[in-house]
């Protein structure tokens, strides 16, 4: 695996010339990986010829008071756990070279971000689609994996890439979980053993918006307080919102007429957690 720092590096001709006519496969990172990352990987290298990772702590997607400085950052392991996988290249850029003095442009996807994350960070999706056009500009891969925990940047995402025409392929992978229900994330690290335990109250809220689905609610609004109702039982946890939308247009509705998001942002402790299920009603 080869490790590049700079935009040029990766623009390089070697590098170009290594992967001429090969299916490039990309999937971008923000590090401290764990199994859900590793999975993007694996579709990747099973996928494409050539898989390429990056990890870049994106300061434009933290708002103001949000993790930044104390986001977990461990290049060493994660670059061994790339190499163990087989990844080709690891794209480690530093913020000024993606931010450079005079830096100015930003790309925004609109009416996507509405609700969901967008409504509770403001400018964060503004940050992720600005840095990930950039890393798709600089890479140029046919695929890039991303995963449906973060349901609504994979959204915006695809919806950018088809707007801006772009030559890539965006693939949303399934939610990798805990044995016991806990979906993968960075932030998981942040929890004490209780805090731990306290977050399993996300998978069991959203395992009972999926009984009432398929008991055969259809108010929008009655699984959505279903969900409530269980989070609001766990006394470390405060909810952030509860949405239940159409998936994959992220429209609020009122009856479920067509395949539905349920996606949950939670407090356990100061730990932000998000989570979500897709619902798919029967033909």
């Amino acid at each position: 695996m080869i490790r590049i720092q700079t935009i040029v590096g990766m623009k390089a001709e070697a590098w170009r010339q290594s992967a001429a006519g090969r299916t490039i496969g990309f999937v971008p990172t923000m590090g401290a990986l764990h199994e859900g990352h590793l999975s993007l990987v694996r579709e990747s290298r099973g996928t494409a010829a050539v898989t390429v990772v990056s990890i870049f702590v994106n300061p434009l997607q933290f708002g103001a008071g949000e993790d930044l400085k104390k986001y977990p950052r461990n290049i060493e392991r994660d670059a061994a756990l790339l190499e163990k996988e087989g990844v080709d290249a690891l794209f480690l850029p530093a913020a000024s070279e993606m931010y450079p003095p005079g830096f100015q442009t930003t790309v925004e996807v609109t009416r996507l971000q509405e609700n969901l994350c967008g409504a509770a960070r403001p400018g964060h999706f503004k940050g992720v689609a600005t840095v990930v056009l950039k890393l798709l500009n600089i890479v140029q891969p046919d695929i890039a994996f991303f995963g449906q925990k973060d349901a609504q940047q994979a959204v915006i995402l695809r919806r950018m890439a088809a707007d801006l025409n772009l030559d890539v392929s965006i693939r949303i992978m399934p939610i990798v979980r805990e044995p016991d229900g806990l979906a993968l994330s960075s932030r998981n690290a942040y929890l004490s053993a209780g805090e731990r335990q306290a977050a399993l109250v996300l998978a069991r809220s959203l395992a009972e918006a999926r009984r009432a689905f398929e008991g055969g609610e259809r108010r929008a609004a009655a699984i959505t307080a279903r969900v409530r109702d269980i989070i609001a039982g766990e006394p470390l946890a405060r909810v952030d919102y509860v949405e239940t939308v159409g998936w994959p247009d992220l429209e609020r509705l009122e009856a479920i007429d067509r395949d539905v998001l349920v996606a949950i942002a939670v407090y356990v402790g100061a730990t932000r957690l998000i989570d979500n299920i897709i619902l798919t009603l029967k033909e």
